[in-house]
C-alpha cells in the first residue's frame, strides 16, 4: 500500500517552506516546537562540516503538521552547518518526482515512500556515498538496507517506519467479557467464533477498505500478514519477487484464511453492515465501532492511533489498545509487516552528502521521534523518546533482532500489481469473486520481464 500520509484527504496538496538559519534551533533540543532561539549545541554537528551559504532542496509526500515536525528534526543541523534546507511536501510526489527528474529539475534529496518508486528512479539517482552506507550498516538491519538497494547498488538510507498488522480492541471490554488476547491465529479464530455466537449486538470485526482511487489497500495488508505468518519470510520474498506466481496455492491459501473473516457476514462488519459494506466504509473511520461496542476488533497499522477521536487514550489500560496479529505457529516467533521511507539523492555535492548523512543517523531518528507521531527502526533510537506507549512498543518490536520484518508487499511489487490489480482484486474478492479467479487475474497483470 502507499504510505498512509499520501492518502490523508485533509492534507494540503503541497507545503513548501524554506528552513532559514533565523528560524532554526530546536530539532534535538526536545521542545517539540519550531525553534529560533539559536541555542543549538553545535559540537554535535562538527562531523558534518561547515557549509555556510549553501542550500539543499528536499521533496517528499510528507505534508502539513508532519512536515513541520520533519523540518524541526534538522533545524539544529541546519543552524550549525550553515545549510539552508528548502523543503517541499506534495501529495503529487509519486507522479511529479519522475516528471521533474526527466525534465532535469529534480530535488537534491527525495524521500521515497515505496521501494518500488525508488527503484523506478534509480537510473537518475546518485549511489549513496560511503559515509551513508557505513551509517546504515551500523544503525539498521540488512533487510532495511536491502530496501534502498537496486540491482546491487545502494542508493537510499531508510528514514522513518510504520508497523502493519495491529489488531485494535477495547481492554475494558475484553476484561468484562473474560476474553484473552490471542497468541496464535487459531486462538484469534476461536475468539472470533465466540464473539459471533455469544454477542447479539457486537460483531467480532469491523473493517473499511474505501480510500478513493486506492480503495482495497487495507485488504492487501490483511493478505500480506497472512502470507508472512502462514508460510514464512522465504515464501513472502518469493511472492514479492515473482519467483512464485501470485496465484501460487500458498497465496491462495492465505487469501482464504483471511476470507474466513472478511467474507463471513457473521464476523463482519460491525457498525456498518454485511461484508460488502467493507468497500464503502472509509478506512480512517472503520475502527470507530470498536469504541461503541458494535465490533470487538479492527485490523489496522500503527497509524490507526491518529484516527481515534480526540481525547481517546491509547494504552494497555486505556480506552483502546492493540495486539499484533498473532503467528500461525508460535514456534515461528514474531513476524510483522510494515513500511517506511527511503532518502535518495539526485546530487552529490558536499552539502547534500552532509544532510543525507545526518538523516541516516541516530541523532536524526531521535530528534524526529522525540517530537511524537513517528517511529523508526534505527538501532540507535531511544524507545523512551517515543510519544506514546504504542510507538514505544512498535520501536521495540522493530529493534528486536528476533523480529522478522518484511516491507509491505504491495509497495515492493511492480506498480501495475501492487498499486493497481492487487487493490482492484481485493475489491472484486470482497464483492464475491472466488479467490482463484482474483489471484489468476492479478497474476495475469504482472509485467513481463
Amino acid at each position: 500500500m502507499p504510505q498512509f500520509r499520501t492518502k490523508k484527504a485533509l492534507a494540503p496538496l503541497a507545503a513548501l517552506s524554506v528552513l532559514t538559519l533565523a528560524l532554526s534551533a530546536c530539532g534535538s533540543g526536545g521542545s517539540g516546537e519550531a525553534g529560533g532561539g539559536g541555542d543549538a549545541d553545535c559540537s554535535l554537528y562538527e562531523a558534518y562540516g561547515e557549509h555556510e551559504g549553501t542550500e539543499v532542496s528536499v521533496y517528499s509526500t510528507i505534508v502539513d503538521v508532519e512536515a513541520e515536525l520533519l523540518e524541526n528534526s534538522w533545524a539544529d543541523f541546519a543552524e550549525c552547518t550553515g545549510i539552508e534546507v528548502a523543503y517541499e511536501g506534495s501529495k503529487e510526489f509519486e507522479t511529479q518526482i519522475g516528471v521533474r527528474a526527466k525534465a532535469g529539475n529534480p530535488p537534491d534529496l527525495a524521500i521515497f515512500p515505496q521501494p518500488g518508486l525508488l527503484a523506478a528512479q534509480a537510473e537518475n539517482l546518485k549511489p549513496a556515498p560511503q559515509e551513508v552506507s557505513d551509517l546504515v550498516d551500523e544503525g539498521w538491519s540488512e533487510d532495511w538496507k536491502k530496501y534502498g538497494t537496486v540491482d546491487g547498488t545502494f542508493y537510499a538510507a531508510p528514514m522513518l517506519a510504520n508497523i502493519k498488522g495491529y489488531v485494535w480492541y477495547v481492554p475494558a471490554t475484553f476484561e468484562e467479557k473474560g476474553w484473552e488476547v490471542p497468541t496464535t491465529w487459531d486462538e484469534m479464530m476461536e475468539l472470533t467464533e465466540t464473539i459471533a455466537s455469544e454477542e447479539e449486538e457486537m460483531k467480532p470485526w469491523c473493517a473499511g477498505f474505501e480510500s478513493g482511487e486506492a480503495t482495497g489497500w487495507p485488504g492487501t495488508d490483511w493478505v500480506e500478514d497472512a502470507v508472512l505468518r502462514d508460510h514464512g519470510p522465504e515464501v513472502y520474498d518469493q511472492w514479492v519477487a515473482h519467483e512464485i506466481p501470485f496465484n501460487d496455492p500458498k497465496i491462495v491459501e492465505s487469501f482464504d484464511k483471511v476470507g474466513e473473516i472478511l467474507k463471513n457476514d457473521d464476523y463482519v462488519n460491525g457498525g456498518f453492515g454485511d461484508s460488502r459494506s467493507i468497500l464503502s466504509t472509509a478506512f480512517a473511520e472503520a475502527g470507530q465501532p470498536v469504541l461503541d461496542g458494535s465490533c470487538a476488533m479492527h485490523h489496522q497499522a500503527s497509524f490507526q492511533a491518529a484516527n481515534w477521536p480526540e481525547g481517546t487514550e491509547v494504552a494497555e489500560d486505556g480506552d483502546v489498545w492493540a495486539f499484533m496479529t498473532p503467528p500461525v505457529d508460535p514456534a515461528d516467533g514474531t513476524a510483522i509487516t510494515g513500511g517506511g521511507e527511503m532518502v535518495g539523492a539526485y546530487s552529490d555535492s558536499p552539502e547534500v552528502v552532509a544532510l543525507q548523512s545526518y538523516m541516516a543517523s541516530a541523532d536524526f531518528a531521535n530528534a524526529r521521534v522525540e517530537q511524537g507521531g513517528a517511529i523508526s527502526a534505527h538501532k540507535g533510537l531511544d524507545p523512551e523518546l517515543a510519544g506514546s506507549d504504542l510507538d514505544r512498543q512498535s520501536i521495540e518490536l522493530l529493534q528486536d533482532p528476533e523480529t522478522v520484518f518484511r516491507f509491505d508487499a504491495s509497495d515492493l511489487m511492480p506498480g501495475a500489481v501492487g498499486a493497481n490489480s492487487f487493490w482492484s482484486g481485493i475489491v472484486n474478492w470482497i464483492n464475491g469473486d472466488e479467490t482463484k479467479k482474483v489471484t489468476d487475474s492479478v497474476e495475469s497483470s504482472w509485467p513481463s520481464s
